[in-house]
């Protein structure tokens, strides 16, 4: 019987963070963030099935698996006109030249978050995993936005060389509550992108790293051993990840057609001045860290 609500409770859990990762992982509010979080406040993964060794590690790569397949799906005519331009330029073939300069500027984008992430990815988590400086990075993050909605022109279309800078700025989603689409969205914005383009960008850009952050982690899984029962935790958070993270795309990219991502920035600034009020009047917490 034991067994049995064990599993069932780590089923659960498994379905919370695959939500959790689902939207924070796509809208720009930082799924390392709140991963954090639920994990400080609420005991997510922090034990049990999800949550030790090999566990975790097959949890991580489920839910990058997930998330690459919600954008895969949702961009699938973009993704699928980048791999015949790709192809036509290989094979020596003349292409658009926008579609050359939007696969310019997403294979020159990439390289900055993979030498900044294979060189700092580790030491960033160590330093910034507790949830007062979690909170400060959200605020941080909120303020990129305000900057960002300040100075946008939303003119300019998207260049090889802007497309290094807005590769610049997902760098920034390696400290955790800064988020990886929240940064290039910004990014895009302060360099002249209208909204839904400046996402569009984001997502595409996205799409690389996060391919090889799952490989290096199933990669990783392969010499693991997990325990009797994971399988089912593993679909739970694969489906609700997969799910969630669809959903969340839409919503974005619809919701940036009309609006600023001022709504953003007050769901960041409320919840770090929450966790900042916690964390004041229990310190033990960041023992728990």
């Amino acid at each position: 019987m034991k067994v049995i609500q064990y599993l069932a409770m780590d089923i659960i859990s498994a379905l919370i963070l695959g939500i959790i990762q689902g939207l924070t992982e796509f809208l720009p509010i930082s799924s390392s963030g709140h991963l954090i979080l639920g994990r400080v406040f609420f005991g997510l993964g922090s034990d049990g099935l999800i949550g030790s060794g090999a566990q975790d590690l097959a949890f991580d790569a489920v839910l990058h698996l997930a998330t690459v397949l919600a954008i895969g799906i949702y961009f699938w005519r973009d993704i699928r006109a980048l791999a015949r331009t790709a192809f036509s330029f290989l094979i020596g073939k003349t292409v658009e030249t926008e579609q050359k300069h939007l696969l310019g500027a997403i294979i020159l984008g990439t390289i900055p978050a993979i030498i900044f992430g294979l060189l700092l990815e580790e030491y960033m988590e160590s330093i910034f995993r507790n949830p007062l400086l979690v909170s400060v990075t959200l605020a941080a993050g909120a303020l990129l936005f305000f900057v960002a909605e300040k100075v946008a022109t939303q003119r300019a279309n998207i260049t090889t060389k802007k497309g290094i800078g807005i590769g610049l700025f997902q760098c920034l989603a390696l400290i955790p509550g800064m988020s990886r689409s929240g940064s290039t969205i910004s990014g895009g914005l302060i360099l002249g992108l209208k909204r839904e383009a400046a996402a569009r960008f984001s997502f595409l850009l996205g799409f690389p790293i996060l391919i090889g952050a799952g490989a290096k982690k199933v990669l990783e899984l392969s010499t693991t051993e997990l325990a009797p029962g994971m399988a089912s935790a593993l679909f739970a958070g694969f489906t609700s990840a997969f799910f969630v993270g669809l959903c969340a795309i839409y919503f974005l990219m619809k919701y940036l057609k009309k609006h600023t991502l001022n709504i953003f920035i007050l769901y960041r600034l409320i919840l770090a001045i929450i966790v900042f009020g916690i964390v004041l009047s229990d310190p033990y917490i960041l023992g728990s860290a």
